[in-house]
């Protein structure tokens, strides 16, 4: 559900914020000193005064939400609404009544926010890619536009604009992995299995080539399944936990128009992000979108 009640109030926004901010203690955004006293007030934030440098900062200060006159319940609504409901950013344009560039500058800064975290993977792993068209939105072309651009049949690359996305679905943790690559090919693969802890990774893989030589590696006991031919060494060996990923993945992009390849990285960060918060109460999910972005 959506915390309303964040959104009536600016000044119980500004002390949600303060207490997702300084949960570990009040500390200079600038020289990092944890020698910060209170020093009065800027509108409904608290002001403080670091004791090191003689800087003075508040509650916003070094935050995706500073220096911005939008009330910050606005933006609460904004990134709740973008992230538990998949709400699109010219949907917020019309529901908090701001700029289209407004809403998008803050939204790109509020996703390159994010974290991104690495798989830490126990065993044994599904591992699946789709492939997503995303050209060169919101840039200028350095070339003429292609009579169908984005229709390439098939596996692509970034730089033909279809760039790979890798699933991976850890069965040991029940965590599940979105990354995007440059290039579906057997380094990537490596790279993205490389922090396993079992010395011997059991993979389930799909009959896809680029995953064939982790059969000649000690370090991997891949097993796999040929879609085509329909071949199952046991009820085990499957990825639908990654098709089924991917499908959401896809619909999660899809209000959005089309993505520049440039900004898919973040988009997917978001993904995971709402992964973390879909089953969490209104309140608790706003805490854990802010402790993540800030």
């Amino acid at each position: 559900m959506i915390p309303l009640k964040m959104f009536v109030s600016e000044r119980r926004a500004a002390n949600l914020l303060a207490q997702v901010r300084w949960r570990d203690g009040i500390y200079c955004p600038r020289c990092r000193a944890e020698s910060a006293i209170r020093y009065g007030s800027y509108r409904v934030f608290q002001r403080y005064l670091c004791k090191d440098c003689g800087r003075t900062f508040n509650d916003k200060t070094g935050t995706v939400f500073e220096q911005s006159t939008i009330p910050l319940r606005k933006w609460y609504l904004a990134v709740c609404s973008y992230i538990r409901l998949n709400t699109s950013i010219r949907q917020l344009d019309a529901e908090l009544a701001v700029s289209y560039k407004t809403v998008y500058r803050r939204v790109q800064r509020f996703l390159r926010a994010l974290d991104a975290p690495r798989p830490q993977v126990e065993g044994p792993v599904e591992i699946d890619e789709l492939y997503v068209n995303a050209g060169k939105k919101g840039r200028e072309r350095d070339q003429p536009s292609r009579s169908r651009g984005l229709s390439t049949r098939g596996r692509g690359t970034y730089h033909e604009d279809k760039p790979p996305v890798f699933i991976i679905a850890d069965r040991g943790t029940g965590e599940t992995y979105v990354h995007p690559a440059k290039a579906a090919d057997e380094s990537t693969i490596r790279l993205l299995l490389d922090d396993g802890k079992e010395e011997s990774l059991t993979v389930y893989t799909d009959g896809f080539r680029a995953y064939g030589p982790l059969d000649e590696d000690d370090a991997f006991d891949r097993q796999y399944v040929v879609h085509s031919e329909g071949e199952y060494a046991d009820g085990d060996v499957h990825v639908n936990t990654c098709e089924s990923h991917a499908s959401l993945a896809r619909r999660w992009l899809s209000p959005h128009r089309g993505i520049s390849k440039d900004k898919l990285t973040p988009y997917l960060r978001a993904l995971q992000l709402r992964k973390r918060v879909r089953r969490k109460p209104g309140d608790e999910a706003l805490k854990t979108i802010l402790e993540t972005a800030l």
